[in-house]
């Protein structure tokens, strides 16, 4: 308790904000003092535009924070214009208003006492009557004070839509005083215009603000919206029926003129209508469609064919294998061929099958012609791995494009067509993740003339984002393909590699545990599932491959089930990471952070600061950019400052703020999704029951590829069986292969 202040009942305080004491630029969430009744509080919470000397009044209550005591959290506030000379000479010479100082302040006040207010707002040039005030200077002081009334009775008219005060900063920067038209007739333009808006949220305030359910803007948005929850599910394009059917599902009304709203968004350019070759109708947001048509492009005009004499080929090839060890079979040196002949190039092929051994002589072979080659892949991970199985750089594709974008400007990549890449070859391996998006980007900035070589195994699960690239480009018949099939001695040794080309082919494969690297450990319940994954992991497998314990991932077909990773990751947390007095935590909604968790990214965030340090802890290198599927261990969290520093597994270190804490989540489990890119020393994959349509061959071949030297299954024999016959694979609707040959059709004829 201060003095005579009863901070367990008190649930409103006002005064002038003496001091902000930190501030996120981003959300808003401010600490900062107020002076109320004599005492100094601090407080906190989400507040925008806030700045020393304003005059606030808040509702809230006091939390007691675990280091700095008693604070006051504001639920909510609002702004008031000090109404008393004292008040108003303390907010002039706070520095609320740029131009006027503690000098200045006095003079004003003197000159116009309570009335000051009302001048500066309703005669601003009277203000040019003090010494030292211009009329210009006049007009700007006037004009300061208006922009920050107007944009605070804009914050607060947002917020009576439920719109937070994030949101409601990034609505009011965008439209201005625009925004009051755009509420009331058609707040779906946010959905369109405002990153972290979407259909639903605009669709709420549409009906706070009166705007009737069968408006045009709320079917017209209810189909954009359809559309990017297609693409969030991996689709380019759906059939017309399909979204037909959707579109009044998720608008709850009756729709007859679908064919009008479609029409009138295709002539705005919204979207995108084709008429396949069996005479149905595919609907594409129109982004989608363009990027599809310009990877077709791009890929057209690397395709360039060189001409160089076989027999020259064959001695270098020859040179090649001679001087590091190696005997590449038939189709390895057709491979190498063809890289040498084409612009564009295409390997596929499953684990053990002599991918690397190609790339590698691939590599050879240019860097004997004195050519400059660029190395990379989608994930951290996957190019961590490249790095190490070829002796040479690899980057991520964000990296190589070289992102950048901070708070103030939008990502982008500083490779494009206007500043290629400066090199002769790029090879890009795990091509089955990378999706249209940064397929279109990555191609923008490769020079025609620069050989381009893709490099994934065509049977793993596609990209999260939308888009068949992979699949599409050999689908489509138009460039050179090499398969490589053949698995090659010493990898036939392993069961995991033997027995992941069975599961591709759907041959029946024998499980028990007496094998070597593919072990299955029959388990009938989750629970006995779980308590045997447990053992394995913190007991039996390091040791037995190895590794650290950190390094062996369980992999999961499902997020939530009795054995999905939401579950397996709070029951490992306890028992590898369990509470302890010498390690903080932090709790974000039902998720636990402790110093020593695995966590991983769920999202690309470009803004994210990072940097590398060496032995004494001393930063060495410095960029920016965490991206989906990054993985790392809590190092600290520091409660004072509100912020949780993580180093990945590149060791990269990275400061959250809490407010940023929703971008990770614990990841001893992850699911196989997730995993694609990734390889680890041993895997742990849940064998029990789940939906069919997950539980499918795709999803198995992928799970078990990611193991170096151990998968270890545990759980219900059947479950394995039937997820190997189980051919069925959710429908991707892409349609990029059709864009090639419509291209090639069109030059050719």
């Amino acid at each position: 308790m201060w003095n005579n202040l009863d901070y367990e009942t008190l649930n409103y305080i006002e005064g002038f904000v003496e001091n902000i004491i930190y501030r996120n630029e981003d959300n808003g969430y401010t600490v900062f003092t107020v002076v109320y009744k004599g005492e100094e509080i601090t407080c906190v919470g989400v507040l925008t535009y806030i700045g020393a000397g304003e005059f606030i009044a808040a509702h809230g209550s006091f939390v007691k924070h675990p280091s700095y005591d008693m604070q006051f959290s504001v639920k909510s506030y609002e702004f008031k214009a000090p109404d008393d000379v004292k008040s108003v000479k303390r907010y002039l010479s706070s520095g609320a208003v740029k131009g006027i100082g503690e000098k200045m302040a006095d003079r004003i006040v003197k000159e116009f006492g309570d009335d000051t207010f009302r001048i500066m707002e309703e005669e601003p040039e009277r203000l040019a009557e003090i010494k030292g005030i211009s009329i210009s200077k006049a007009m700007d002081i006037a004009a300061q004070l208006v922009d920050k009334r107007d944009m605070r009775k804009a914050m607060m008219f947002l917020q009576d839509y439920g719109i937070n005060m994030n949101l409601a900063n990034k609505i009011y920067s965008r439209y201005g005083q625009e925004i009051y038209t755009i509420i009331r007739q058609n707040p779906y333009r946010l959905a369109e215009d405002i990153e972290g808006i979407g259909f639903k949220m605009a669709d709420d305030i549409a009906s706070k603000a009166g705007i009737q359910v069968d408006s045009d803007f709320r079917v017209r948005s209810g189909i954009l919206y359809i559309l990017s929850q297609a693409a969030a599910q991996g689709h380019t394009y759906l059939p017309y029926e399909e979204l037909c059917r959707a579109v009044p599902e998720l608008l709850l009304i009756d729709i007859r003129d679908m064919d009008r709203h479609i029409m009138d968004m295709a002539i705005d350019k919204k979207i995108v209508v084709k008429t396949a070759s069996d005479g149905s109708r595919c609907v594409y947001a129109s982004m989608y469609y363009y990027m599809e048509a310009s990877i077709a492009r791009h890929l057209y005009d690397l395709n360039i064919p060189y001409s160089v004499e076989d027999g020259e080929i064959n001695e270098r090839i020859t040179s090649i294998e001679e001087s590091n060890g190696i005997e590449l079979d038939y189709i390895q040196k057709e491979a190498v061929k063809k890289a040498v002949l084409n612009g564009l190039m295409i390997i596929t092929g499953g684990p053990g099958t002599g991918k690397t051994t190609t790339i590698n002589t691939i590599i050879k072979y240019f860097e004997m012609e004195g050519l400059d080659i660029r190395l990379a892949a989608p994930t951290g991970r996957a190019a961590k791995r490249m790095t190490e199985t070829s002796g040479y750089e690899a980057q991520t594709i964000h990296r190589l494009l070289e992102i950048c974008g901070g708070p103030s400007e939008s990502m982008h990549f500083d490779r494009n067509e206007e500043n290629p890449l400066e090199t002769d070859v790029v090879i890009v391996d795990e091509m089955s993740m990378v999706d249209v998006n940064i397929m279109n980007s990555l191609l923008k900035a490769v020079a025609v003339g620069t050989r381009l070589i893709l490099v994934g195994d065509v049977d793993q699960l596609p990209s999260v984002g939308p888009g068949n690239v992979l699949k599409d480009i050999i689908a489509s018949g138009c460039f050179s393909v090499v398969k490589l099939e053949k698995i090659f001695r010493q990898a036939a040794e392993s069961e995991i590699i033997t027995n992941a080309h069975k599961i591709n082919r759907g041959e029946r494969v024998v499980l028990n545990k007496y094998s070597k690297d593919f072990l299955f450990v029959k388990r009938d319940s989750a629970d006995a599932i779980i308590s045997a994954m447990c053992t394995l992991l913190k007991e039996k497998l390091p040791d037995y491959v190895h590794a650290d314990r950190k390094d062996i991932q369980i992999l999961t077909p499902t997020r939530k089930s009795a054995v999905g990773a939401y579950r397996l990751n709070r029951i490992m947390q306890e028992y590898l990471n369990p509470p302890s007095h010498d390690k903080m935590e932090k709790t974000v909604g039902d998720t636990v952070y402790r110093v020593g968790d695995k966590v991983m990214q769920i999202k690309n965030n470009y803004q994210l600061e990072w940097e590398k340090r060496s032995s004494y802890g001393v930063a060495f290198e410095h960029g920016s950019g965490v991206f989906n599927g990054d993985m790392g261990v809590i190092e600290d969290i520091n409660t004072f400052a509100e912020q949780m520093l993580v180093r990945f597994d590149d060791d990269r270190y990275v400061k959250y703020d809490f407010t940023q804490l929703d971008e990770l989540e614990l990841a001893y489990a992850i699911t196989i999704h997730k995993s694609q890119g990734s390889e680890y020393p041993a895997v742990i994959i849940p064998m029990f029951t789940g939906p069919r349509m997950l539980m499918n061959r795709n999803l198995l071949y992928t799970a078990v590829t990611r193991a170096r030297t151990c998968v270890c299954m545990v759980g219900v024999e059947d479950c394995f069986h039937q997820m190997a016959a189980n051919e069925s694979e959710q429908k991707r609707y892409s349609s990029l292969d059709v864009r090639i040959r419509e291209l090639n059709e069109s030059i050719a004829g």
